[in-house]
């Protein structure tokens, strides 16, 4: 039997799987903070402040009671909490390493066969003294490592230490305990993971069950490749196999997608009447981060909401269609626009540059109220007094 989910349908279901569905105004809380972000499965990193980094963005635009005290407190104080890698950066609840333990191998393998490939002599002794120094001493911080001979060829052309807290860390053989003023603090992996999860191993078989089991809940409809990319843990041969050998929970689904057309896909069968009867989520417009989960697949959210996405951080000035960073626009079910701004904290303003609607999506004072009340929240939250918006802002 394929169940036929529409569109519109199909758009609710996966706002509420990504949590933007609920009111963005209860109180949440360090213990709200966590289930949000376990349920979520993980929250991407990133650097970036041109109005707020983008964990705190993402939480924030689902729960506007969210403090970021309480983010740092499940980190560095609970310990529920742990940086790692999905397809980028990330937070992840702790009790997911044990399944991480398969990344490190894999990531340990690729990472000795390309070694040998590119570097020279002296590489090999500097993980084991860096492990050794961290071990003995304490906490480290990449400052505090040699870090002379640094070029701009990415971490493999590092001084060797400072390589070799990247490569104890994609391992699992060092953690994360900390940030100051952004920058990482490594520490054993033994002295951040809680003992338990610490200690704790799944087979193989154990871990690729995990993986798109998982993944499948909280996408709540997928293909085997979107399954394989959600946590970026499995290979997509590997999601593809484990659909076929659970047949028997899953039923089809046929998708309408934002071009009017059909896509095949699978959910769980026990989870589909309430998964086809979603929540309509809140009709206020917000301001949604560059790297939220919700667009974190580009080709899933422009098939599902018709919104063609890309991030042109790296794209040369004169080559870029709206902007250096630029932030999507959700209202409802829709995605409707995106807007070009940058937080200015020392003239405390939240300068608002320029705009793009999507095609259909008008300018009403409606939706303009909206956008300011949403932008108001976000200044707030940022710690600026006020808006400006620039000349032709609106262009």
């Amino acid at each position: 039997m394929t169940i036929l989910i529409d569109n519109t349908q199909a758009r609710k279901i996966f706002l509420e799987r990504q949590g933007l569905s609920r009111p963005p105004n209860r109180q949440l809380g360090r213990q709200g903070l966590y289930e949000l972000i376990e349920e979520l499965g993980f929250v991407q990193i990133d650097s970036i402040q041109t109005v707020e980094r983008a964990h705190h963005q993402i939480l924030f635009s689902r729960n506007q009671t969210y403090r970021r005290e309480d983010l740092t407190a499940l980190l560095e104080k609970d310990r529920l909490l742990f940086e790692h890698w999905t397809h980028d950066a990330a937070i992840i609840p702790s009790a997911f390493f044990p399944y991480w333990k398969h990344r490190f191998l894999r990531r340990e393998e690729r990472i000795r066969a390309n070694w040998c490939r590119w570097q020279g002599e002296g590489y090999d002794s500097a993980f084991e003294d860096t492990h050794q120094r961290i071990r003995d001493s304490g906490p480290v911080m990449a400052r505090e490592v040699k870090a002379e001979g640094h070029t701009s060829g990415g971490w493999w052309n590092w001084h060797p230490s400072k390589t070799a807290l990247e490569y104890l860390w994609h391992t699992g053989k060092v953690a994360i305990s900390g940030r100051v003023n952004f920058q990482k603090v490594y520490d054993l992996a033994e002295r951040v993971i809680p003992p338990d999860h610490f200690a704790a191993e799944v087979d193989h078989p154990a871990f690729v069950d995990w993986a798109c089991r998982s993944a499948l809940t909280r996408l709540g409809f997928a293909t085997s490749g979107e399954i394989a990319a959600f946590w970026d843990l499995v290979t997509p041969l590997e999601a593809k196999a484990w659909l076929a050998e659970h047949r028997d929970e899953l039923e089809d689904v046929m998708l309408g997608t934002a071009d009017g057309r059909q896509r095949l896909s699978h959910g769980f069968a026990e989870q589909l009447p309430t998964l086809i009867d979603p929540p309509e989520p809140p009709a206020r417009l917000r301001v949604l981060s560059p790297f939220d989960p919700l667009l974190r697949d580009r080709d899933r959210a422009e098939r599902l909401f018709g919104f063609n996405y890309r991030i042109e951080v790296f794209v040369p000035e004169p080559k870029r269609q709206y902007g250096y960073y630029v932030f999507p626009l959700l209202e409802g079910t829709r995605m409707v626009g995106r807007i070009d701004m940058k937080a200015d904290r020392k003239a405390g303003v939240l300068q608002v540059r320029r705009i793009w609607w999507e095609k259909g999506v008008r300018a009403s004072a409606g939706r303009l109220e909206k956008l300011d009340a949403e932008l108001g929240r976000l200044a707030r939250f940022t710690g600026v007094e006020r808006i400006e918006y620039s000349n032709g802002w609106r262009a």
